[in-house]
């Protein structure tokens, strides 16, 4: 019996021993890897069920945001493995370059053949550009522009060469006034009188009019605020250093000398905006009084006060005086009408549907008196032939509207968009009449008016005995503007007809409206704006 015990003992101590024996792990061998990295070659002992990231741990190496790890972190270890770690880092570079101005000559005639004369210095831009340099183990491997500023725009240093024209210097009435590179010029007596009268070159061609008494040159001027759009100055002409600020700011589409004196000039406002077209219309009317001395009433006149202007009214309301500074009218989008100047109220004679332009700009018709005042020429919007929308009708009528009462009349049919006509002075004739043309511009392609060249035609003040007169029908047809042209104040001695001054291809050109015969005056093809009186 204690032999069973004792055998029994032993068996089960036995058994304990071999389950304690199960439950000790066996111990594995390492296995070794290499990690190349900070300039330096690590060995590391390892387990064999670990990762590189488990290997970097080992060795004390930690990884920042750019480094670059291969293999990969989650790759599994396996003897003799190499890891590298390689440092990567940026670093941000400013560099300031100076960028040189360029040169820029402007032919001139009013300078001998071949003579220089500089007209603005030139100064060097400057551009800031930020670069990112890349590094990889401390050396550059990549070097990328990722902004670059313009501290300061080149400013072209301006050279005046005088050219030699060919053109036959001819006698004017009155005196003429043109714009070229933003200076004021003025030609009187003879075309080869040519004369400055304002040379700061900063003048915008918004405003450019000569007084009745062609005493005065009301014109516009950018503005170094950037947060005005011009302002709006007069000049002496017999004494161009009196130059007058009418305190007056951002004037786009109207000012104009009140008829019969020098001391008020009209004119309308916009806001500045940042959105296309850099503006919203106030469709105003105010009244600015100055004085030879330099006085400027610091409270001008409001004719018409700031209001919607309708349709399209952000675009803004175009004005025009008549014959004397009792009558007024306006044009806008959607109508033409009459200006009250006592009560300022604008009261519509002639409704226009608005043109759908899909742009951002808006169309106004031209507007102008007749010179005795009873009628208004204009361009009215006509209803298209076929079934398309009013709104985008192609087609335009040359239109007159009699002022003393009656419907309005079209005169000319499919004119074009940019007819823009221009009644001539009065006229006797040997009858004892007192007659006038009307000169408009015609579209060659009426149906696109839009962008399409144009010619001068002319015709008398009911639509009859209609011509063609400028350029020939061979030449390029005229870039149109509402500024075309401009009538010479006195018939010619011997001439049957008024002298037309046109602008075509930048430049003067003097049209007979009696036989059509034309000579151009100027050759530097420069000029934008002018005015004779």
């Amino acid at each position: 019996m204690r032999l069973y015990h004792s055998i029994l003992l032993l068996f089960l101590a036995f058994v304990l021993t071999m389950s304690a024996c199960a439950l000790i792990p066996t111990e594995q061998p390492m296995i070794q890897v290499q990690i190349a990295g900070d300039g330096q070659i690590f060995t590391v002992q390892a387990p064999p069920q670990g990762t590189v990231q488990d290997a970097l741990e080992i060795a004390g190496l930690s990884l920042e945001a750019l480094d670059r790890i291969e293999p990969d972190l989650h790759v599994s270890l396996v003897e003799g493995m190499e890891i590298t770690l390689t440092r990567v880092y940026e670093e941000f570079e400013v560099e300031q370059v100076v960028i040189p101005y360029e040169q820029q000559l402007l032919p001139v005639e009013t300078l001998p053949e071949g003579a220089r004369q500089p007209s603005q210095p030139g100064e060097n831009g400057l551009m800031e550009i930020t670069y990112r340099i890349v590094y990889e183990d401390g050396v550059e491997v990549s070097k990328t522009e990722i902004r670059t500023v313009m501290i300061k725009e080149p400013q072209p240093q301006v050279m005046l060469v005088g050219v030699q024209t060919s053109f036959t210097p001819r006698p004017i009435p009155g005196r003429l006034v043109y714009l070229s590179d933003g200076n004021a010029w003025m030609m009187e007596g003879t075309t080869a009188n040519r004369i400055p009268l304002v040379s700061t070159g900063d003048l915008d061609g918004r405003v450019f009019v000569l007084s009745d008494d062609a005493e005065w040159l009301l014109f516009t001027r950018h503005a170094d605020d950037e947060q005005i759009i011009n302002t709006l100055w007069v000049v002496q002409i017999d004494n161009p250093d009196v130059e007058i600020d009418l305190q007056a700011t951002n004037v786009i589409h109207f000012a104009d000398w009140q008829p019969g004196t020098t001391a008020y000039a009209a004119y309308s406002t916009v806001e500045p905006r940042q959105a296309a077209p850099g503006w919203q219309a106030n469709n105003d009317v105010q009244m600015a009084n100055f004085s030879v001395n330099g006085w400027v009433d610091p409270s001008p006149e409001v004719v018409v006060e700031t209001n919607s202007g309708g349709v399209y009214g952000w675009w803004g309301t175009d004005f025009v005086y008549g014959a004397n500074a009792r009558s007024m009218a306006y044009a806008n989008p959607n109508e033409i009408g009459l200006v009250d100047l006592e009560e300022g109220i604008l009261t519509p004679v002639l409704e226009n549907t608005p043109l759908e332009t899909r742009g951002d700009w808006a169309w106004v018709p031209g507007l102008e008196f007749g010179p005795d005042g009873a009628m208004l020429f204009t361009v009215r919007h006509a209803p298209p032939a076929g079934s398309a929308s009013p709104e985008e009708s192609p087609k335009f009528d040359l239109t007159a509207i009699p002022l003393a009462g009656g419907m309005p009349v079209d005169l000319v049919s499919h004119v074009g968009m940019f007819a823009y006509p221009l009644p001539s002075p009065m006229q006797p004739k040997t009858t004892g009449e007192q007659a006038y043309q009307v000169a408009f511009l015609q579209a060659i392609f009426p149906d696109q008016s839009d962008d399409s060249r144009y010619r001068v035609m002319i015709m008398d003040r009911d639509g009859s005995n209609r011509r063609e007169l400028f350029p020939s029908s061979e030449a390029q047809g005229i870039e149109p503007q509402r500024d075309w042209g401009a009538w010479a104040p006195q018939l010619l001695e011997g001439s049957d007809g008024y002298l037309l001054a046109v602008l075509y291809q930048g430049n003067i050109w003097l049209v007979d409206s009696a036989t059509g015969e034309a000579w151009q005056i100027s050759g530097d093809g420069r000029i934008n704006r002018l005015d004779w009186r």
